[in-house]
């Protein structure tokens, strides 16, 4: 059965021009209005409680392509090695408590948890510091970790080149960010490599296969084989052993965006309206 019969397509870049123009002001607030805005405003008792975590899709211009960060997995690491991932881990409890003790002297009104979790480990995987990054908002539902022993909640924002929002009109286009400057920031010990994927390449058939997100849901695995292996050597998972979804890089002999990164990709879109 292909995707289209099974409730999802995805739309043609000619339909949703944003998609291949570069992000302004204006385009993010578009996106801000899509998402959940409220950056998970929920209490502090729910969250700090064992078993949360938090990812950051990081949306951003690279040479004036809107596009998506992602992360290629340090094979040295014990657990989904070599795959294929957004930044992100678990909540801290202890640097939570004190984040949010802050957050109540300033009068906050909301547990900044969740994101601060994705911030954090943004920086530490990828060195970009969380002064550069724009929360946008959230989406979901948050989903469990293959394991179940975590509830992996993803945030949306956008990586500026420099620290702190840019003041700029609402059309102008806001600087791309440079990938070989970041690929040299990079934790060795958790990443091997960091790559963008054009947001026009979510909608190019050559990319897409379709399959199910744990062998229920169909969404879009996205071949990003080529993207991988201009800047490491990653190994292809053998194509006769496709092994189980969300295990290992891919498929069919591809490295791919897969798994719960690939079916959080695959709800953002829904959110933005690339795939119906």
């Amino acid at each position: 059965m292909s995707m289209a019969t099974c409730s999802q397509r995805a739309v043609s870049s000619l339909a949703l021009p944003w998609l291949t123009r570069p992000f302004t002001p204006k385009s993010l607030g578009h996106i801000r209005r899509l998402l959940d805005a409220d950056i998970i405003d929920a209490s502090f008792n729910h969250f700090q409680k064992s078993g949360n975590a938090a990812v950051l899709v990081p949306l951003c211009n690279v040479d004036n392509e809107p596009s998506i960060i992602f992360e290629l997995r340090a094979k040295k690491l014990r657990s989904h090695s070599g795959e294929v991932s957004f930044p992100g881990g678990r909540v801290d409890e202890v640097r939570t408590l004190l984040l949010f003790i802050t957050r109540q002297l300033t009068q906050a009104q909301s547990d900044p948890s969740l994101p601060f979790a994705a911030l954090r480990e943004t920086q530490e995987e990828l060195g970009i510091d969380p002064c550069r990054v724009e929360l946008l908002g959230n989406f979901g539902p948050p989903e469990f970790n293959l394991k179940g022993n975590l509830r992996v909640w993803p945030i949306v924002g956008f990586v500026h080149a420099t620290e702190g929002s840019q003041s700029v009109a609402e059309d102008e286009v806001l600087p791309s960010i440079d990938m070989d400057a970041l690929r040299k920031q990079v934790s060795e010990d958790e990443v091997a490599t960091t790559f963008h994927l054009p947001l026009s390449a979510l909608t190019a058939p050559a990319r897409l296969r379709s399959t199910l997100f744990r062998g229920d849901t169909p969404y879009w695995s996205i071949d990003v084989t080529d993207l991988v292996s201009k800047h490491v050597s990653p190994d292809a998972p053998d194509p006769n052993q496709p092994g189980i979804d969300e295990v290992g890089p891919g498929a069919e002999g591809k490295i791919e965006v897969w798994g719960l990164t690939g079916w959080y990709i695959s709800l953002l879109m829904r959110k933005l309206g690339v795939y119906r």
